[in-house]
């Protein structure tokens, strides 16, 4: 994180929990009426530039590079030759280089793993942690733009819708122009300072599948649902992990997906941990935890309830009994049979 970006936070009163985890020491609860802004640091910024950045990405990438244009981004995953999710990643074109926002735990291993594509190509690959600040936006009001709509305001500011329901947006801007749009919109504009946290438990909801070390290389595009979202191309040409991706849709092979779920325990379950299916004769493994959140005071009065992203293993009847793999065998229920 950018330390200008960082000391202008604690100035406006926000405690670093740690690097990717910031609150406000006068947080307002969530309110459907008002308008929020939150700093994000669990996210990073990767920029590929170069003459050949769209034939490297085009040979890694689940989506088709081809049709992301300035106006709209897209959902991708870069994947094993075995087909498995080293990370998801939303994909920006500029007018010069492509922005990759990925989870910022798994930056350095996806550099390091399309440096070795690189060889002799025109590309370059920039960790811009330093550069570029992402802030969040929630605002009153039902979304009219489609999912990943993109605007570039005045060459600076990048301005991408992130849900399909309500109207918020990541930005993503230069140090300078964040601490202005930062106090502009508290100062001027009526937003509330927001707990980080929030805007990762908002796209948990709306079903956007980030990764972390513990879930890299688990799961398959599709299981993480990201054919839904957009992120998968099956007339795009060969990329690195393609062949079983293809195979598993054109063969109608996916039999686990992604389904938002929750539980009420006081421990959070751990990126990547079992979740078991208690009508199995024998302990049997149905699912697995994405990311668990504690779900926020809004919508629940029991600060116990916790909300999860899982993959799940479909059913053909829609009927499960699932627990944690915990000593309590703690019920998980779903929220949704898909998503």
């Amino acid at each position: 994180m950018n330390q200008n970006w960082k000391n202008f936070l604690l100035d406006q009163n926000a405690l670093f929990k740690s690097e990717s985890d910031i609150t406000f020491k006068e947080h307002c609860h969530d309110n459907a009426n008002n308008n929020k802004i939150y700093p994000i640091a669990h996210l990073a910024v990767l920029k590929i530039g170069g003459a050949d950045a769209v034939k490297l990405l085009q040979g890694q990438v689940t989506c088709n590079v081809n049709e992301v244009t300035e106006t709209k981004s897209s959902l991708g995953a870069l994947c094993t030759p075995k087909g498995r999710a080293i990370t998801t990643f939303l994909l920006i074109k500029t007018p010069d280089y492509f922005l990759m926002v990925l989870p910022r735990e798994l930056l350095e291993i996806v550099q390091k793993r399309l440096q070795m594509y690189v060889l002799r190509s025109a590309v370059t690959l920039t960790n811009c942690s330093d550069q570029l600040c992402l802030i969040g936006l929630s605002e009153s009001g039902r979304q009219t733009e489609c999912l990943f709509d993109t605007r570039q305001i005045n060459g600076n500011d990048i301005r991408i819708n992130f849900s399909k329901t309500e109207a918020r947006h990541l930005i993503i801007t230069e140090p300078d122009q964040a601490i202005k749009l930062w106090s502009v919109a508290i100062n001027e504009q009526n937003f509330i300072a927001t707990n980080s946290e929030q805007w990762r438990y908002k796209d948990l909801l709306s079903g956007l599948p980030w990764l972390t070390t513990e879930t890299t290389e688990e799961f398959i595009p599709q299981m993480l649902n990201l054919d839904q979202l957009g992120g998968i191309s099956y007339n795009k040409g060969c990329y690195t992990g393609q062949e079983i991706v293809a195979r598993t849709h054109y063969l109608g092979k996916t039999k686990r997906g992604l389904f938002l779920a929750e539980c009420n325990s006081d421990t959070l379950p751990n990126p990547n941990s079992p979740i078991l299916d208690k009508n199995a004769e024998t302990e049997q493994v149905l699912a697995k935890v994405l990311i668990a959140l504690p779900s926020t005071s809004m919508m629940k009065e029991n600060q116990n309830n916790i909300t999860m992203l899982i993959v799940l293993q479909s059913s053909e009847d829609n009927q499960y009994n699932l627990t944690l793999n915990d000593a309590n065998k703690t019920p998980v229920y779903l929220l949704a049979h898909s998503l």
